[in-house]
């Protein structure tokens, strides 16, 4: 999002950039970082990437507030503590992030082209899970992109389908999951309610007290408490 919808967006939950503790990157993809650097430019936020991906970031005439690490590394933000894992995606270093803080935890990985076991240990014990749902493989494989690009996104480094988050659901969602997020659902080659029927019926075979939400695209979610 660009810089203005993200001041939107904080504003329509009561919060104000300018107040923001900090911006956690996890790769350099444009959908990504379109805002960023105009965000740096304006506010003077610390910035948490890896060092690998910083330079890979066309930072213009700003001299941004970087705070780099090494991919797996952990860091407090605050009273947060924040911890990256490395994920498959074809991006130079990308990472999923968890976060924890009054024994309450979070996790947020979009952006993979499969689950792997080390993910899977990263991601037990969260109270909220916001996973990628990106895309349905039948319209994948009948929609608009080429066949190239059809083949990085069903890729081992590209973006994980409805059918693999709903296997991931069934053999993998850990029991203190109590809110489910789907995010990062493609505009061409999903539908929320794809995504949402593919992870019921998932959930359906797992005695889970879990809310699950779909993100939709161009939508902004709810604000969850505990």
């Amino acid at each position: 999002m660009s810089r203005r919808e993200i001041t939107k967006r904080l504003a329509a939950i009561g919060e104000e950039v300018e107040q923001l503790d900090a911006i956690l990157i996890t790769h350099e993809h444009s959908d990504h970082i379109c805002g960023l650097v105009s965000l740096a430019k304006k506010f003077d936020i610390p910035i948490y990437l890896t060092h690998r991906t910083a330079p890979s970031i066309d930072w213009g005439e700003v001299t941004p507030r970087l705070e780099c690490f090494q991919a797996g590394c952990r860091f407090p933000v605050g009273e947060f503590e924040v911890a990256s894992f490395t994920i498959p995606h074809d991006a130079i270093d990308p990472v999923g992030y968890t976060i924890a803080a009054e024994g309450i935890r979070v996790g947020v990985v979009t952006d993979l082209g499969y689950v792997t076991d080390s993910i899977k240990v990263h991601l037990r014990g969260m109270n909220l899970l916001l996973l990628e749902s990106n895309h349905d493989l039948g319209m994948l494989k009948d929609g608009p992109y080429p066949w190239s690009v059809k083949q990085r996104v069903m890729s081992r480094r590209g973006h994980l389908s409805n059918e693999v988050v709903a296997d991931f659901i069934r053999d993998d969602l850990d029991g203190t999951v109590t809110t489910l997020i789907l995010g990062h659902l493609s505009e061409h080659n999903n539908h929320p309610e794809l995504a949402r029927q593919s992870a019921i019926r998932a959930l359906d075979g797992r005695t889970l007290f879990t809310s699950l939400v779909v993100a939709e695209p161009g939508v902004q979610s709810d604000v969850f408490t505990y």
